[in-house]
């Protein structure tokens, strides 16, 4: 019996084995597009997981923010959009591997939009050249070799013809100079900054040193279950969620516990961090190295990796626990007048302890820290918080303010800013930052 001949193209109509398409999505999660993303790559293997090896046809949404971004398994995905945003960054990520480093692979991977179930497809194939028919080079009969002649004269259209291109060869390198000077011109600015510099010396640490650097919001509803609970909650509780379950069994009435509960699926913030945030996403227009994030959705994972600015203090932003036992200047808060202060952990002579409580500032003014470290893994952070919106935003406007940046730096008698802690008492108007004066500052020459 003869054996059934298999066509051509059989093989590109049957779908891809499993074994095949789990290669191709660890290939994908170790490419550069994932390398920084470690959220990501949990993402991309968990729903592989479920599809690939648990055979789901449907991987609910709700499932994927409990056991991916930690998440209570029962909470709500009309409030908490967490899956839907990480999920769009997810499918630009893929779509650019096979764009570039995953461009001869020969198999597809895609999450459709409205799905979160990867789909695994071949590559459509080329399209190959016809290819051209040939015919017979006739046989031609050597002639015999005709006598030498003398070299024409060059015409005079060939030396026009040279003319003319030395002409465009001019006029092409005069327009290449003038884009290269619109697009300094144009670099000047959108980063401003550059040019001067205290600023220029001070930012490009955070914008030029590493791939990334990490604005973190604070998370204005934690802290408010942390006034209501008068409890302390850790930054692990925060990752892991557990104080979700720890303040519904505290001991409060049914509706305090109800409101606390409504509060845990919000994520307010304050308008001064907002503020701070925008000041320094002005430094970076076209957001080439800075990445803005809540408290709630950063991970663990690209502190090890990028640079970190914290805005907020410790009750608010509890990110801040990473550093706190290397800042003499902390925000805190304090639950019997309901204020925020600025503790001095070790004062200098003529230095206070406490500031704010007391003695208390007037109603236009506060206090506010700006911390400058460096991280355990070669990286740097900064921590900008204050008693109040306005000294937030009163410490940002310092830190991006080319004389104030300047003022402290001719105050430390340096050349460029070491690593710094500085009080800064600031005054507003009307809600507007008018000015941050130095109170006392700490100078390191190296990690500590």
């Amino acid at each position: 019996m003869n054996a059934r001949v298999q066509e051509p193209n059989q093989q590109a109509t049957e779908p891809p084995d499993s074994e095949s398409c789990w290669a191709l999505l660890e290939r994908v999660v170790a490419s550069p597009q994932m390398k920084r993303a470690a959220r990501m790559r949990e993402f991309l293997l968990f729903v592989g997981q479920r599809s690939l090896k648990d055979g789901c046809e449907q991987i609910p949404e709700q499932e994927i923010g409990s056991e991916v971004f930690g998440r209570p398994a029962e909470y709500d995905t009309s409030v908490d959009n967490i899956v839907r945003v990480n999920a769009t960054d997810l499918r630009k990520r893929i779509e650019d591997y096979f764009a570039t480093d995953g461009a001869n692979e020969p198999l597809i991977l895609e999450i459709p939009r409205g799905s979160y179930k990867p789909v695994f497809r071949r590559r459509a194939a080329k399209p190959t050249e016809t290819a051209a028919t040939t015919t017979p080079t006739p046989f031609v009969v050597a002639s015999t070799a005709a006598p030498a002649t003398q070299p024409e004269p060059v015409p005079r259209s060939s030396r026009l013809l040279a003319a003319l291109m030395a002409v465009l060869v001019l006029a092409l390198a005069s327009g290449c100079g003038w884009l290269w000077m619109q697009n300094q011109a144009m670099r000047r600015s959108l980063y401003p900054w550059q040019s001067t510099p205290a600023l220029h010396g001070f930012w490009s640490e955070f914008l030029t040193a590493r791939p990334s650097t990490d604005v973190i919001l604070a998370d204005t509803s934690f802290a408010l279950i942390e006034d209501i609970t008068k409890r302390s909650i850790p930054l692990n509780e925060y990752l892991n969620h557990s104080y979700v379950d720890t303040v519904q069994s505290h001991d409060l009435s049914a509706d305090r516990r109800e409101d606390l509960g409504l509060i845990v699926q919000r994520n307010f913030g304050s308008v001064g961090d907002f503020r701070v945030a925008q000041r320094i996403g002005a430094l970076d227009p076209l957001g080439k190295n800075i990445h803005l994030y809540s408290a709630r959705d950063y991970v663990p994972a690209l502190v090890k990796q990028d640079n970190v600015i914290l805005i907020g203090g410790r009750k608010s932003n509890p990110w801040v626990d990473l550093f706190s036992s290397r800042l003499n200047f902390t925000v805190e808060y304090d639950p019997v007048r309901f204020v925020n202060f600025v503790r001095n952990h070790a004062p200098a002579p003529g230095e206070q302890e406490i500031y704010n409580s007391p003695p208390a500032p007037g109603p236009n003014s506060g206090y506010s820290i700006v911390a400058y470290l460096p991280t355990d893994e070669g990286g740097k952070v900064l921590i900008v918080a204050g008693t109040g919106s306005e000294a937030t935003e009163g410490a940002g406007e310092f830190l991006t303010s080319e004389d104030q940046l300047a003022g402290f730096q001719q105050q430390l008698h340096v050349s460029s800013l070491p690593y710094f802690e500085v009080l800064l008492k600031t005054t507003h108007l009307n809600g507007t930052p008018m000015e941050a004066t130095v109170v006392a500052y700490r100078t390191y020459s190296a990690p500590h």
